[in-house]
């Protein structure tokens, strides 16, 4: 359907007239306003801009009111899809199908709601107001509509075309419904929030209606809205070959599946102390049946243990021959090590004294890679860090200092950080591994991960290569 499209319109003597109705909902017929000269008074509902009466393309042919041209941008009615419009249908013909009067577009006194379709009992005592749903909502907002309807006494239910569920799903009355289908055609199937309480199982299951059997169920009452108790909120099904968990709040379902639930959940006590009994009788049976084997293995680690001492006098010679040469080996083995790790330590401690003696040029062409306006750069970094940490920074004389690879300590309440410790210097400073270190980019943080300081201590600023 074009936009510009709607089902109902303001007639000016006539009033709300609703093009999916006989008679219009005004004792007209379509003739009076189809085609005729002078044309109607007719204007939209929504916006109040010329509307006129139309015929939508073949093979639907449907009866419809269209905006004039130069309608304003804004109009709620004319943006509605096809979908929309065609689901308002069904609904309005389901409720006329069980004899109650059915009004399209209908709005509160004060504008404080606007249903879809208002259903209305033959007696007028009942209104219940029929939602379809396709924008997002949230709950907290969708859950004020509700009250906003049920404070004029009326009932509601929300409905959703989407083929997954809307977040408000089991929030509030609501259904999810599917198109048609080639099974039945031109008739909408509910999908979702219909349910029946397997008594048997204790637990919620979905159930699949045709939509105008559904929408003549809640009109008679056959089913109501009902809460699932805590512990049955979790529904599974299979959807698509796939098993899918939901978590649903409130259902519509007969009473007898609301009064099923209240019933199972009142007669847990005895379930569980029937499972309870059962498990006890179990684990006696399990435990004899234990003390049995235990018997027979008792046994026959007796009779193991009687072979295997005769084997053990054969080998106890042997044994002890292989013992002593074993001995020996791992002496022998513990003093190469020995000798080889002495080895390693002295070359340790020299290429240490090496590097303490050259500590300073090292630090220096360390630094120098920066010039100072890249310096700034990591400093004036480390200072918004350290300000979105809610901490005052205090870089000082941004002096590197030898305790921490020549890096400079920044200050805020206590030691921050160490900004750019120098990666060949810190096998000389074993603190580092416990510090927040600043980094300008990847390579210098790779750089220090190379020689042992751990990733989560290093903060890459991600600033620009030299």
């Amino acid at each position: 359907m074009e936009p510009e499209m709607a089902f109902t319109a303001i007639h000016p003597e006539a009033g709300c007239l609703d093009a999916s109705q006989p008679d219009l909902g005004g004792g007209l017929s379509w003739s009076d306003i189809y085609r005729v000269r002078p044309r109607p008074g007719l204007t939209c509902p929504e916006c109040g801009w010329g509307v006129h009466a139309k015929h939508t393309p073949r093979p639907r042919r449907m009866r419809v009111f269209a905006h004039d041209a130069g309608r304003p941008l804004e109009c709620a009615m004319a943006e509605e899809s096809w979908e929309h419009h065609m689901l308002k249908l069904e609904m309005a013909g389901a409720i006329r199908a069980v004899g109650w009067h059915a009004e399209l577009e209908v709005a509160a006194q004060d504008g404080s709601w606007r249903a879809d379709v208002m259903a209305t009992s033959p007696d007028g005592e009942r209104r219940v107001a029929w939602e379809a749903q396709l924008s997002s909502i949230t709950v907290k907002d969708i859950q004020a509509r509700t009250t906003r309807y049920r404070a004029y006494g009326v009932d509601v239910c929300w409905v959703s075309p989407h083929p997954r569920a809307p977040v408000w799903m089991g929030e509030v009355p609501s259904i999810r419904v599917r198109p048609p289908l080639d099974v039945h055609p031109g008739c909408w199937t509910v999908d979702d929030g219909l349910a029946g309480f397997n008594a048997a199982a204790g637990r919620w299951e979905f159930r699949v209606e045709l939509l105008p059997r559904f929408v003549g169920w809640v009109l008679r009452g056959a089913v109501v809205t009902t809460r699932a108790l805590p512990g049955y909120r979790r529904v599974s099904r299979i959807v698509e070959g796939e098993y899918q968990v939901d978590v649903r709040g409130l259902w519509w379902t007969s009473r007898k599946s609301a009064h099923a639930q209240v019933e199972y959940e009142r007669l847990r006590p005895q379930r569980e102390a029937a499972a309870q009994a059962r498990e006890a009788e179990r684990r006696k049976r399990a435990t004899e049946a234990a003390r049995r084997r235990e018997e027979r293995a008792a046994e026959y680690r007796r009779l193991r243990a009687q072979a295997a001492a005769r084997g053990r006098r054969d080998h106890e010679a042997q044994a002890e021959c292989e013992r002593v040469a074993r001995q020996e080996a791992l002496q022998q083995k513990r003093r190469a090590e020995e000798e080889e790790r002495r080895i390693r330590e002295e070359a340790e401690l020299a290429r240490r004294a090496v590097l303490e003696r050259n500590a300073g040029e090292i630090a220096a062409s360390w630094w120098a890679r920066l010039s100072p306006a890249q310096v700034e750069e990591v400093f004036g970094a480390v200072c918004e860090e350290a300000e979105e940490d809610g901490v005052l920074s205090n870089p000082g004389a941004r002096a590197g200092v030898p305790a921490f690879a020549y890096g400079v300590p920044v200050h805020g309440g206590g030691l921050y950080g160490i900004v750019r410790p120098c990666p060949q210097l810190a096998v000389l400073s074993p603190q580092l591994v416990f510090q927040r270190i600043f980094v300008r980019h990847g390579d210098e943080a790779q750089e220090l991960i190379d020689v042992g300081i751990p990733p989560w201590r290093i903060r890459d600023l991600g600033l620009p290569d030299p």
